[in-house]
């Protein structure tokens, strides 16, 4: 059976425009309904919600029963929560609809406990989408209400800023902000790359900009994150500082059982949001500063001029730390040959030029945030 979803969920590389109105669009479809194991089973490769509650939103009441197809993330729910192995669920998806229907069922019966499930409305006939399978505890913070409120916080802190880019996954959604305002120069760091993609030279066009992602999963995948960035002008290489980053997991209070939609009062709602806020105009005011970035520009140049005399083989013992594909380390050798910087730095220049090649938005944003580590493996290894 097709697992291919009735309703859009992903964009790479959007304006900030196209994500609202895509997040608009989810936020109206929205389904978010506790259920015990009684009200929820498998039919064929779906999920069937049986008598659960009508959820009340801005676009009214609406029904909640009804067939929803899994996402792989709701796949991997589904398998924590009931003990089934991910692989062996994946492959009964693919090839014996009967025994995911029967796997799915019979570990259903023998539980008694709540979860949270998430989906989205079909149009028309077609089925909706079950997005994830979560434990009751869950807080929902939704990507629109995020991306809302950490704009609110970006008009309180005063500072003028792009939007250098969006992503929406299953998993997550990635805001990525600059201020190039905010700018350093970097001569040691860049004085020996060039960019893979143009040939424009680092010695040339040295400077560095501020800049961080606004990160965000409503389906369990990883709390609100506020990372900072710093982005590379002659290529607009980006390197996560993940150490430095803000968080807000999206655990709460158990639902009521009532068996209720899932409702957080506006009390709650709203002071989540006001945190989200005051976080974002936090970080502004941390990362957007040229101090920041003048610190973080020095850690990279001490780190970054080691020499690399067999690139073949610190590029693999990185990969292999990192656990890169082997598509992904053949990649980071070609670029870091164009790149020219036959350094450790080099080696972490390599690592983001290709984040920008990948389609797959998670896979780019996680390879992102290795980069540093492979600058002080590739270091280190020199």
């Amino acid at each position: 059976m097709s697992t291919v979803v009735p309703v859009p969920l992903t964009a790479r590389n959007a304006g900030l425009a196209e994500l609202h109105a895509l997040l608009r669009d989810q936020h109206a479809r929205k389904v978010d309904v506790p259920v015990t194991t009684a009200r929820i089973r498998a039919v064929g490769t779906h999920l069937q919600l049986i008598d659960t509650p009508p959820v009340l939103s801005e676009a009214g009441v609406t029904d909640s029963t009804g067939l929803y197809l899994p996402t792989e993330i709701c796949d991997q729910g589904l398998a924590d929560k009931l003990g089934i192995p991910l692989p062996y669920l994946r492959r009964l998806r693919a090839h014996q609809p009967a025994l995911y229907e029967a796997n799915i069922n019979t570990w259903l019966q023998a539980d008694d406990r709540r979860f949270l499930l998430r989906g989205l409305r079909g149009t028309g006939d077609a089925p909706g989408v079950a997005r994830a399978f979560l434990s009751d505890r869950y807080k929902i913070i939704d990507n629109l209400d995020v991306l809302m409120a950490a704009l609110d916080g970006v008009r309180l802190a005063g500072v003028d800023v792009d939007i250098d880019g969006c992503d929406l996954t299953e998993r997550r959604m990635y805001v990525r902000v600059v201020c190039e305002q905010v700018a350093a120069l970097a001569p040691e760091l860049l004085r020996n790359y060039r960019s893979p993609f143009t040939g424009a030279a680092g010695a040339d066009n040295p400077l560095v900009f501020a800049g961080f992602v606004i990160s965000n999963s409503e389906t369990g995948c990883g709390a609100f994150t506020i990372t900072p960035r710093l982005l590379v002008q002659v290529c607009r290489n980006g390197m996560t500082i993940t150490a430095d980053a803000h968080r807000h997991v999206h655990i709460g209070g158990r639902l009521d059982g009532s068996g209720s939609a899932v409702r957080w009062s506006s009390d709650t709602q709203d002071k989540n949001l006001q945190l989200i806020t005051a976080q974002t105009r936090d970080a502004i005011t941390t990362f957007l500063d040229t101090d920041y970035l003048t610190t973080k520009i020095r850690e990279l140049t001490a780190a970054a001029g080691a020499e690399i005399t067999d690139p073949d083989t610190t590029i693999k013992a990185v990969a292999t730390k990192l656990r890169f594909t082997d598509d992904q380390q053949r990649e980071i050798l070609r670029h870091f040959i164009r790149g020219g910087d036959l350094t450790a730095g080099g080696v972490m220049h390599a690592v983001t030029s290709v984040a920008q090649t990948i389609d797959d938005a998670d896979t780019a944003h996680d390879m992102e945030a290795q980069a540093l580590r492979a600058l002080h493996l590739a270091a280190a290894s020199a």
